[in-house]
């Protein structure tokens, strides 16, 4: 080949390379444009309550509260998320993903509590298949009223490159034995870094439930940030909520609150399960100021003489020496009597967290 020609062949090799990254770079590009142009948030709005349910709320009556994050119905204990530190995305099919709804419906229906809270249930999300999970809870639980606030619609990821993690719609769903009189979604700040794109939007779900001497119950379901920087964001987003609590509370009314606090709600869950064979630094114990100033205490679950954690790091098969600690929990205001409070320990069978419970009296 002269020079001439072998010249010419490698300004061709050098044009199809330069167009093949110009392609790569309009694509990379417009997908950016994508998730930013996409990305908003839901913000506050009314919540119309759903269900049938004829209870009345008494005071000096003791009462169960659940809570359950549910991990969308793919965190059985053989399930690591790629956030966390595994390799999956999606839930491992949609044959065992109905199987594992199925059963954390039954788990819920046999606690036979009066109140439930649940955390991240999807409603139409590629890592769930698409499967709306609210039929499984409220077909289980009968009798109850109901709501649903919706806590972020994501754009679509696109990560792992394998598996990517898709477009998701999730939220909180809540449920009462009384009648829930009017409902809301309120909103929960968030970071303003690139980090909002991977922690979605926050919300905590605000339902208001008569009670017989004329107050209200107002019970409050909450999911706070978890993949953020330093993990100072939900400490802002906990003292948002003490202080719509402190609120009702001063008008007379009753403020439960439970949820995923993605705080160490122990101070150190190690002293109770184990130093983890990783260190992760995601879940910091509440500042011990937080709670200056408000009538609301924090009840944090645990039997000291058989501990039980509410999570487990997800960054591969539930295992010995994983990281392990209690995230999961209530906050009451001070006319609320605390009687026991406790984790239900199912071994992570079907979630990353395990429920977690408590019963009260409204004094």
């Amino acid at each position: 080949m002269s020079k001439s020609n072998n010249g010419k062949a490698w300004k061709t090799i050098l044009k199809i390379i330069a167009i093949v990254l110009g392609v790569i770079i309009l694509i990379v590009a417009g997908y950016l444009a994508y998730v930013f142009i996409s990305y908003h948030r839901i913000g506050d709005q009314p919540i119309t309550p759903e269900g049938e349910a004829v209870g009345t709320v008494q005071t000096g009556t003791e009462y169960k509260i659940v809570s359950y994050n549910i991990g969308f119905g793919a965190y059985e204990d053989d399930f690591g998320f790629f956030m966390d530190g595994g390799d999956r995305a999606w839930a491992w099919s949609k044959e065992r993903l109905d199987t594992n709804l199925k059963n954390i419906a039954k788990l819920l229906s046999e606690q036979k509590a009066d109140l439930y809270l649940v955390q991240e249930v999807d409603i139409d999300a590629t890592r769930s298949y698409h499967f709306d999970e609210r039929p499984y809870l409220t077909d289980a639980l009968t009798g109850m009223a109901y709501t649903f606030a919706q806590n972020y619609d994501s754009p679509f990821l696109f990560y792992p490159i394998t598996q990517p993690h898709g477009a998701a719609k999730a939220g909180l769903l809540t449920f009462s034995f009384a009648p829930i009189a009017s409902a809301e979604r309120v909103e929960l700040p968030i970071e303003t870094g690139f980090t909002k794109f991977l922690d979605l939007d926050r919300c905590y779900s605000k339902n208001r439930i008569p009670t017989e001497n004329g107050k209200e119950l107002v019970l409050y379901n909450m999911h706070l940030s978890a993949y953020t920087s330093d993990g100072t964001i939900a400490t802002e987003q906990l003292k948002l909520l003490l202080s719509d609590m402190q609120a009702e509370y001063e008008k007379g009314n009753y403020c439960i609150a439970g949820g995923d606090f993605n705080k160490d709600l122990l101070g150190d869950s190690s002293k109770y399960f184990g130093k983890s064979d990783i260190e992760y630094t995601w879940a910091q114990p509440i500042p011990e100021e937080t709670f200056n100033g408000f009538d609301i205490t924090l009840v944090a679950p645990i039997d000291e003489s058989n501990p039980v954690a509410s999570c487990r790091n997800a960054d591969g098969p539930y295992h010995e020496g994983q990281y392990k600690l209690t995230v999961d929990g209530f906050l009451i205001s001070a006319n609320v009597e605390l009687k026991a409070s406790d984790v239900i320990d199912v071994a992570f069978k079907y979630s990353d967290h395990n429920p977690v419970e408590m019963a009260f009296v409204l004094n």
